[in-house]
């Protein structure tokens, strides 16, 4: 049986990406956040929002070791379906890659005001 990914310890060092618990209402992104790795990334938010509930649920970006357009397609996802489900879900600490890609995509006001 393999460990629960929001419970596991992080390593911010090595891996796969993953979503931590930060406590509180706070998740901690780490790893990769790319094409090789936006399906599970996908899974592992989608999972947290819905584990959620009804308070604001803050993913820190800061353990984010690299980053692609998949990448930002997977944040601006996990946004939609939080609103769908009309939950709040903000980011922080985006790399400066997210970052620059988020102006190039005109997302960034989108991505550092959450849902």
């Amino acid at each position: 049986m393999s460990p629960d990914p929001l419970t596991a310890p992080l390593d911010l060092a090595a891996g796969p990406f993953r979503l931590a618990s930060g406590g509180s209402g706070r998740l901690l992104a780490a790893g990769p956040l790319s094409f090789a790795s936006a399906r599970r990334a996908r899974e592992l938010g989608l999972d947290a929002i819905d584990a959620a509930g009804d308070g604001v649920l803050l993913i820190d970006c800061q353990g984010i070791t690299a980053s692609d357009s998949a990448g930002l397609a997977v944040l601006l996802d996990w946004l939609a379906c939080a609103r769908a489900q009309g939950r709040r879900l903000r980011f922080a600490q985006l790399p400066q890659g997210l970052a620059a890609l988020g102006r190039i995509s005109e997302v960034s006001e989108l991505l550092e005001r959450g849902v």
